[in-house]
């Protein structure tokens, strides 16, 4: 459908993977009430991993950012997905947690989970604006450097 939120995708240049199926028993969201509630979104686009490694290691801080909004797209898609089809129906993304594959000595997480945050203000405006945890891990599934999940509100 192309409303609001598909507009501005457009304008900004921004195209969303396809959702990615779940890897093992469970499901990529599920619909509670009026809230969307998104499983860990990993970095992969259309099928293909990308950003294997560790922040602070083999990858760099931008590129744990990037990493981070590649999760973000990830998240958007399938809230889309769980939204029929219509992002204008997200009234608020209300809160994400992030994951990063970071060395022990890293202590940017909050910077790097900051490339998906910044993606749902971008996307959603005001509306995009969301609580947040940012934490270091030693791993990740599939060796990737980020991890978030997500809880929107349907209006």
């Amino acid at each position: 459908m192309a409303g609001q939120i598909h507009t501005r995708l457009a304008e900004l240049g921004i195209e969303l993977p396809a959702p990615s199926a779940p890897a093992a028993n469970y499901v990529p969201y599920v619909v509670s009430g009026n809230q969307v509630f998104v499983s860990g979104q990993v970095t992969v686009w259309n099928g293909e991993l990308r950003f294997i490694g560790t922040v602070g290691a083999e990858l760099s801080l931008e590129q744990g950012i990037e990493a981070a909004r590649l999760c973000g797209l990830n998240l958007i898609a399938q809230a889309r997905d769980a939204a029929g089809g219509d992002l204008d129906k997200i009234k608020r993304v209300v809160k994400l947690g992030g994951f990063v594959n970071a060395t022990p000595d890293f202590t940017d997480h909050p910077k790097v989970i900051n490339g998906a945050s910044d993606l749902m203000v971008e996307v959603f405006g005001e509306a995009g604006k969301h609580a947040r945890f940012a934490v270091g891990a030693d791993s990740l599934p599939l060796g990737v450097a980020v991890e978030i999940d997500g809880v929107f509100e349907l209006g």
